[in-house]
């Protein structure tokens, strides 16, 4: 059921029309004027609003460029008794979608509500389309540690330097190796992933080189590595922190040869690759526990990119939950849900230890069970521990 906002300062308009249009199906609320439909607008989310032009306090082309700046993909219909062609062009040029005199008629008012709400479907889905072939997911964020992020990436990414990523678990380290790939000179080549925590130890060297058939007892057939997939592109070596003191040798005589051998095979294959890393662990740490190799360090950390951790970037948490209510419900297919202030401040000062990917599995915990508009009482109630 599409719910529709009329806001008119006559009652008897707004009475006529909500009888009309509660018989067609649709769900109604109603303002009296600009100013208490602006009010409505910020919390809840309306299919389409009709709205008058000429009223008390805010009047409808006011209206018409605040409700823009909240949420400029809901339909305002503009409907009028005082208008003109110049008024109806202004309503157009701030946003309008259609602009109908008073008194209505009503089967054109019905058909350019259908029209209202088919394009709102439109862009919903289009945005839903977009994301589904967005190659890389945007960085959100305004504070300084996501700035020097992009501008190292703006910088490092058009080269061959090898980049070391850092950071916690969840801090979004992957989407900076694939940033940094997006913005190479690589990009119509093949990004390879590899997470070498997932990999057991044994069959790492397989994974990242190859195997020739009959190599090992379960070799029944040959097998390409991640380095040779990934030639003319990227390979994106993650928690390398976790790779055996084995397959570190031979990843660097791969990086610095670009050469690589399969298990099993005595012939090298020459390998054009870019390697990203990333860790969660101290590297250098690692290293004096005599569990990384220093020369493989230094070859990989030519450039080091730290990701702080959710709770380092505090300032960026209202942008990340804005962020994923929107993306959150487009996945749906519903719309967005309006978090009040004192919610959103509850959530800022939450302790992240999940970073990134924590904080997008409390939203949508959230979107799943709050009513239509998030509330502290739910984040005490389905976020904050008992």
């Amino acid at each position: 059921m599409a719910s529709i906002l009329i806001i008119d300062d006559e009652k008897a308009i707004r009475k006529t029309l909500s009888e009309i249009l509660s018989y067609e199906g649709y769900k109604i609320d109603e303002a009296a004027d600009g100013e208490e439909g602006i009010k409505k607008f910020s919390t809840i989310t309306y299919d389409v609003v009709l709205c008058d032009i000429k009223m008390p306090k805010v009047d409808g082309l006011e209206f018409l460029e605040r409700a823009r700046e909240i949420n400029s993909d809901v339909p305002i219909i503009v409907i009028s008794g005082h208008g003109n062609i110049e008024t109806a062009v202004e309503a157009v040029k701030k946003g309008a979608f259609d602009y109908i005199s008073k008194p209505p008629d009503l089967n054109r008012l019905l058909i350019t509500l259908r029209n209202a709400l088919d394009k709102q479907t439109l862009v919903i889905e289009t945005k839903v389309l977009k994301r589904k072939v967005a190659r890389v997911q945007e960085m959100v964020g305004n504070g300084p540690g996501i700035k020097l992020i992009k501008e190292t990436i703006e910088k490092v990414a058009p080269t061959e330097a090898r980049v070391l990523v850092t950071g916690e678990n969840g801090v979004g380290k992957e989407l900076v190796a694939r940033w940094i790939h997006e913005k190479s000179n690589r990009s119509t080549g093949p990004m390879v992933e590899v997470n070498c925590a997932a990999i057991p130890s044994e069959l790492i060297e397989s994974e990242l080189f190859g195997h020739e058939k009959g190599s090992f007892t379960s070799a029944i057939k040959q097998r390409i590595g991640k380095f040779e997939q990934a030639s003319g592109g990227t390979l994106f070596l993650d928690e390398i922190g976790d790779m055996s003191l084995s397959a570190q040798a031979k990843v660097l005589r791969a990086l610095q040869e670009g050469k690589i051998t399969r298990v099993g095979a005595d012939k090298d294959i020459n390998v054009d690759v870019r390697v990203i890393a990333a860790t969660n662990k101290n590297l250098l740490k690692e290293v004096e526990d005599k569990c990384f190799r220093l020369d493989l360090y230094h070859r990989l950390s030519v450039i080091i990119v730290h990701v702080p951790s959710l709770n380092e970037r505090r300032e960026d948490v209202p942008f990340l939950v804005d962020y994923y209510l929107e993306k959150i419900a487009d996945e749906y297919g519903q719309p967005k849900k309006i978090m009040d202030k004192n919610a959103l401040d509850m959530l800022t000062s939450y302790n992240w230890t999940g970073n990134i990917r924590e904080l997008r599995n409390v939203v949508e915990r959230l979107i799943i069970l709050s009513g239509k508009n998030i509330t502290a009482d739910d984040v005490t109630s389905y976020v904050l521990p008992k």
